[in-house]
């Protein structure tokens, strides 16, 4: 019997509020996931990741197969102890990352051939192999290995990324079937491309729901296509895919892009953009705003980045020290930075999760 289930507890509209069960606990959705792309959200504890509000984190399984190596982390046993993280994991198979690698790839119909930014060694990839990196690094929830081009890719390049995005797809999940499914304690997701093409989009769900996936994404956006763009290809596959399974935008953590999405029906996302943005002095304000703090207006100001925001950041400190930290350089400054950030998507989630209740 599977170990993963998602339960849909109320909608409003197309706005879902449910919860994902897996062998590591549960997730309420929808849900954001910081990104801990090498097995560690840079600079922040897990219990202080945890203390946000956070149930599910990412990581990369292409990543962590360059480097320290996917057995190495079976061997250490798996990539929660490994990581030091109890919850939820799910691991992204890096088809985004190897495509952005752009002339340093060779893609065929049996998957891709790249070479390693950090040693210029030679890697393939491909449906079966991606799998079989995530199973050593034993994450709840694994992605199948995508064809990703870039948002201005002509016409017919996004067809055959489609289409090769499908017949891979096909692939993992024959795999994924013959390792004894779910029930092994491990979901699979499939993942929907198609560019900004409505149709192509819609062919992608349908065809991906018809193969009986653990959950399903949708990819391939937030990579230079407008706002309007994005809004009609999620449309367009989201309406295709199964109300009973989970729903996962990737790579999409700006938190108006986040209200927009939930309103369409997606249960799930994921982004390095809190955490970056920290790093970068930035810091996520309300409505839509953001604050530079190497600006010289904080320099003097006593009060919290956001007026009743509960982070570890806006209780204790003021905008004037993050403005001495960003200034020195202190790291200091992007641990706290980054905690105010995430910790924001996090009540920004709360809040949807309330509205699609009913309760705001």
């Amino acid at each position: 019997m599977s170990p993963f289930r998602f339960e849909l507890l109320g909608q409003r509209g197309k706005l879902r509020r449910g919860r994902f069960h897996t062998p590591h606990g549960t997730f309420e959705t929808p849900c954001f996931a910081p990104v801990g792309t090498y097995a560690a959200l840079k600079g922040l504890l897990p219990e202080q990741v945890a203390a946000t509000g956070t149930e599910l984190i990412l990581a990369n399984s292409y990543h962590l197969h360059v480097r320290p190596g996917a057995l190495r982390i079976e061997r250490l046993g798996g990539l929660h102890r490994f990581m030091g993280w109890p919850g939820p994991i799910l691991t992204d198979s890096g088809g985004y990352q190897v495509f952005s690698l752009g002339g340093k790839v060779k893609v065929d119909d049996g998957g891709v051939t790249f070479q390693s930014v950090i040693d210029g060694s030679t890697h393939r990839c491909t449906p079966e192999s991606v799998l079989t990196f995530q199973r050593q690094l034993g994450p709840d929830v694994a992605m199948v290995l995508d064809h990703c081009p870039p948002g201005d890719a002509d016409a017919a390049t996004q067809r055959d990324a489609h289409e090769r995005t499908l017949r891979w797809a096909a692939t993992a999940r024959e795999v994924h079937e013959r390792w004894g499914g779910s029930g092994r304690g491990q979901a699979v997701f499939g993942i929907c491309q198609g560019g900004v093409d409505p149709e192509l989009r819609a062919a992608s769900a349908r065809a991906l729901a018809a193969m009986d996936f653990d959950g399903y994404a949708v990819g391939g956006l937030s990579v230079g296509e407008t706002k309007q763009q994005m809004a009609v290809a999620l449309e367009a596959c989201v309406d295709h895919l199964p109300a009973g399974k989970l729903r996962y935008m990737m790579g999409v953590g700006l938190p108006e892009d986040l209200l927009a999405a939930s309103e369409q029906g997606v249960d799930l996302f994921d982004c390095v953009v809190p955490t970056r943005h920290g790093r970068n002095h930035t810091a996520f304000g309300p409505g839509g705003t953001t604050l530079k703090l190497r600006n010289a207006q904080h320099a003097d100001d006593p009060g919290p980045l956001v007026d009743g925001c509960t982070c570890t950041c806006c209780r204790r400190f003021s905008r004037a020290y993050l403005r001495h930290l960003a200034v020195a350089d202190e790291m200091l400054a992007g641990i706290l930075l980054s905690l105010h950030n995430i910790h924001f998507l996090q009540d920004l989630m709360r809040s949807i999760r309330a509205r699609a209740e009913g309760n705001a």
